[in-house]
């Protein structure tokens, strides 16, 4: 498997930090947490597929992802910390769950706004595994630009393409947690490769995504750009229209993370209060119940 990895990627990884032994769950004794990190460098070579166009030349994907991992009892992602309670739960569900991953990676799937990218950087830190985030990936391929400027450049089509040939490349590698971009579900190729990992349903309720979306501006979001009118009632009404053609796709999953059961659950009125941290041992719950339903866990 890594000889057939390496004919189609060159991967160079350098570990600035002086000696660290870790234990079997990825953790450090706890007199080394807060003095040692870990970085890894990742540099990937490959060619993403052509368009069919004279004006575009074949884009080379170059990616470099660095990220440092640290120990739990300072884990946070997008500026959330989780508080110590929080941070004692996600050790115990992935040490739980841990040796039955295998290395296999996890795929997170939703709608835009869900959060994949923040539980992602959590859940990546918790597991010791490497996070990629898709957009950022065909971002970079793409020479720098942006999603947005993607799609008004190339077409959707175009960055679909890339979108299931980053995930192709990903799909060969281990001990990732990967961010999907909302729309990869529609595609069944991007099924096939996902189908390498675990996949995992973010299930935020529309009224909380429009709301989130809104409060932070549709510049980014190239589906959601071009209408005018009042900001939550315009995004509300196309993520309805975007959920009733995906919600089949997203079911496919092999978790699901519901917000509003995690919100009933622990007496929340509003999913929006809910932290990273809360959904992120969801998560690690769910994976858990996939593994034992699927009989690698016991």
């Amino acid at each position: 498997m890594e000889a057939k990895i390496a004919q189609s990627i060159k991967l160079s990884t350098r570990i600035d930090t002086v000696k660290i032994v870790e234990k079997p769950n990825g953790f450090l004794p706890v007199s080394q947490r807060c003095k040692e990190q870990q970085r890894f460098q990742t540099s990937i070579s490959t060619q993403l597929p052509k368009r069919t166009s004279a004006h575009h030349k074949p884009v080379v994907f170059k990616v470099s992802c660095a990220y440092k991992r640290f120990p739990a009892s300072v884990l946070q992602s997008g500026g959330f910390p989780a508080t110590l309670d929080e941070a004692l739960i996600l050790k115990d569900k992935s040490q739980e769950i841990g040796p039955y991953l295998n290395g296999r990676c996890i795929y997170l799937v939703g709608m835009m706004g869900s959060g994949k990218t923040t539980v992602g950087r959590i859940l990546s830190d918790i597991l010791g595994y490497s996070f990629f985030d898709c957009d950022v990936l065909v971002e970079q391929a793409v020479g720098g630009i942006s999603v947005a400027e993607i799609f008004n450049l190339y077409g959707e089509s175009f960055f679909r393409e890339n979108e299931s040939e980053v995930l192709r490349k990903l799909s060969s590698m281990h001990h990732l947690v990967v961010s999907t971009g909302g729309g990869a579900v529609i595609r069944p190729i991007n099924w096939k490769y996902m189908r390498s990992g675990i996949s995992v349903w973010l299930d935020v309720p529309l009224e909380a995504l429009a709301r989130r979306i809104a409060a932070v501006g549709t510049d980014s979001r190239p589906l959601l750009h071009d209408e005018s009118g009042d900001a939550y009632l315009k995004t509300f009404k196309r993520l309805s229209v975007l959920l009733k053609e995906r919600s089949g796709a997203y079911a496919n999953a092999n978790a699901r993370v519901s917000l509003e059961y995690i919100a009933a659950k622990l007496g929340y009125m509003d999913v929006n209060n809910l932290t990273p941290a809360v959904i992120a041992i969801e998560a690690l719950e769910q994976i858990g119940s996939y593994l034992k339903e699927d009989g690698i866990a016991v």
